[in-house]
């Protein structure tokens, strides 16, 4: 199928793109800026939780599907729209969707959280499940598009998509103002690019880190390397929102050049963070969302007499998972 020239937005975004998404997207979430005085004396620095997992659907992906989908016409909109997600992608389009009198196909891992399965279901969402394993969810997704016609919303790789991701950064620029760093974890790399390119824009001597599991850090060996690499197979992770094979085409070559680094953490650090977060800010934060909480709090970033931003992305997890994290910290 050929794609309609209006539905290839595949440019980065602009601060002004942001701006306009933030002016125009009132369905959106103001999420609150965390912070706890008493962990900032135990840190000697300090620490700002962006709460995303207040967002709608409880993660910032709404951000974005809902900046895209309000963007279509009745033709686009009579067409349908199909997305491919882990889970938090696929519950914000679906809703989006709902909102906006449009259908949504989603395209999911076979073994993606049950309660982000039910919840997309839930929102009117239509399943079509894949193995993650021996298939590509993009090549599932696009095959699928081109049979049935529908207009695609990339997780990542759409500027409007990112724009709405970058009304995350901006709400954090108002919120403070002054960041040493601000931490992002990193899947296709959306929310990082689109962070980065705010932060950039709004306040220069901010860096960016993005944050990835020990073994999906494809955008830190990409980085290394100078061009795209993927992650091995058969290798997993509690941080299944963040899984992904590839650094997105759109989003890496920002990444490349706006990015301080890339940093990684491990399985049982991501659980601590998740525990960390629960018993001093009363939040339940998804494994894939906490890999930044988990960075500071294992020194992979120095935190002393600086002020760090960390996005937790979302609160997606199914109840026994979070349940094992936090037995896991008391253990």
């Amino acid at each position: 199928m050929a794609t309609d020239a209006s539905e290839q937005q595949i440019s980065p975004p602009t601060l002004a793109d942001v701006k306009e998404a933030a002016a125009l997207c009132d369905q959106i979430i103001k999420t609150p800026l965390l912070e706890n005085p008493e962990i900032n004396s135990l840190l000697a620095g300090r620490l700002l939780i962006k709460a995303e997992i207040a967002q709608r659907t409880g993660a910032f992906k709404f951000r974005g599907a809902y900046n895209r989908i309000r963007q279509m016409d009745a033709a686009q909109k009579k067409r349908g729209v199909i997305a491919y997600s882990s889970g938090n992608h696929a519950q914000a389009v679906a809703l989006a969707a709902q909102m906006c009198g449009t259908s949504a196909l989603i395209v999911m891992p076979d073994d993606a959280p049950l309660s982000k399965i039910a919840r997309t279901r839930e929102l009117g969402g239509e399943i079509i499940t894949y193995d993650r394993t021996t298939q590509v969810r993009e090549e599932v997704a696009e095959r699928i598009q081109a049979e049935g016609n529908y207009v695609m919303v990339p997780p990542n790789e759409d500027r409007r998509v990112m724009a709405g991701a970058g009304t995350v950064a901006l709400e954090m620029f108002a919120q403070a103002e002054s960041f040493d760093a601000v931490l992002v974890p990193c899947g296709g790399g959306g929310l990082t690019a689109a962070t980065a390119i705010v932060m950039q824009a709004l306040s220069p001597k901010t860096r960016v880190y993005a944050v990835e599991p020990e073994l999906f850090d494809d955008t830190r060996r990409s980085l290394e390397a100078g061009e795209r690499l993927s992650n091995p197979k058969g290798q997993s992770t509690i941080c299944d929102a963040i899984m992904t094979d590839t650094p997105g085409a759109l989003t890496f070559p920002i990444n490349q050049e706006l990015l301080a680094g890339v940093l990684t953490v491990n399985d049982d650090e991501v659980r601590c963070a998740m525990a960390f977060a629960f018993e001093h800010y009363k939040i339940v934060v998804e494994p894939g969302a906490a890999v930044g909480l988990a960075a500071v709090l294992s020194q992979k970033i120095d935190i002393t007499n600086k002020t760090i931003g960390v996005v937790t992305t979302g609160g997606n997890v199914d109840a026994a998972d979070f349940c094992a994290a936090i037995n896991a910290r008391a253990e």
